[in-house]
């Protein structure tokens, strides 16, 4: 199971205990996979989401939320593998849609789909905001696993939907992106404090506890990666500068002669043809008397001026 999934069957999972927050996320939902229609019998509100468990979910809560007693139809498609839950008690849909703050006409229900901004009035409360983010994620939301990256994203069927969502997110301080793609407007997160946060004011309380661990692990392998890059690059640069040094003196050997040099910078040029590889501090050492890694550096640099005014 994807993480994703991991996050949604605990979304599933979890009832608020207040009514007005049941409605909240009934109204996601209904927001996000509702729609209502005209059969010949009359008129009819669906949801239709390829996840079984947010048909599940909408069923439940419209349960608790409104007392259904009516029969009500919850079945898999036969094309495409979809589920979907049909309301057709006129009198029970209308109390829903009025609940969830959607307008229709006396003696015609409005006709269409849901998928607009929900009636801010729904989501005036903080438990409420959280409810209904945690509707909005399980509709239509997805979040990469931590091992691999961080990404997570609500996709809204228009710019108004997803504006009103990053509103919400901005409430409790988390700060979302927007993107078009396609026909769809994408609400996003792209950092894991951002997507740790999430998944805190959804109450996915156990995801968020995987996700740190998996955020602490990663952490801590880029740190101890960047390290080991930044050490090596300075060995190898180590490596350069030692080599170009005995390249240096041999030349000042051969074509000038030691015998030529001051006797600080002959002492030097020994040393460093002694212990090629040795760093400036060790280097200092080796000498008689010891010079710190300033010294030993003003001295090589002197070695390699001079060379370079031999050779050409």
């Amino acid at each position: 199971m994807s993480f994703s999934s991991e996050v949604k069957q605990e979304l599933y999972k979890h009832i608020s205990a207040q009514s007005h927050c049941r409605i909240a996320e009934t109204a996601a939902i209904l927001h996000f996979c509702g729609s209502v229609g005209r059969s010949e019998t009359g008129f009819f509100l669906q949801i239709r989401a390829e996840n079984g468990l947010i048909v599940r979910k909408c069923f439940t809560l419209l349960q608790k939320a409104f007392n259904m007693s009516t029969e009500v139809e919850v079945r898999r498609e036969s094309a495409g593998g979809g589920f979907f839950l049909r309301i057709g008690d006129e009198t029970l849909m209308a109390e829903i849609l009025r609940a969830i703050g959607v307008p229709y006409r006396e003696g015609g229900i409005f006709q269409g789909t849901l998928r607009a901004p929900v009636d801010p009035a729904i989501v005036e409360e903080s438990c409420c905001k959280r409810a209904f983010l945690r509707g909005a994620f399980l509709s239509a939301g997805s979040v990469s696993d931590p091992k691999k990256g961080y990404h997570l994203e609500i996709v809204c069927s228009c710019m108004a939907q997803a504006e009103q969502i990053v509103r919400l997110l901005s409430d409790f301080e988390i700060e979302a992106h927007l993107v078009t793609r396609k026909k769809y407007a994408v609400v996003y997160l792209k950092e894991g404090s951002g997507i740790a946060d999430f998944l805190n004011v959804t109450e996915a309380h156990i995801a968020l506890l995987e996700f740190e661990n998996s955020r602490v692990v990663r952490e801590v392998r880029n740190t101890v990666n960047r390290r080991v890059n930044c050490e090596t690059a300075n060995i190898a640069k180590t490596v350069t500068a030692a080599s170009r040094q005995v390249e240096d003196i041999l030349l000042l050997r051969d074509r000038y002669g030691f015998e030529k040099l001051p006797a600080s910078l002959r002492q030097m040029a020994e040393a460093r043809l002694e212990y090629p590889d040795a760093p400036l501090r060790e280097l200092g050492a080796c000498l008689d008397p010891p010079v710190g890694k300033s010294g030993v550096n003003h001295r090589l640099r002197k070695l390699c001026e001079l060379a370079d005014k031999v050779r050409f």
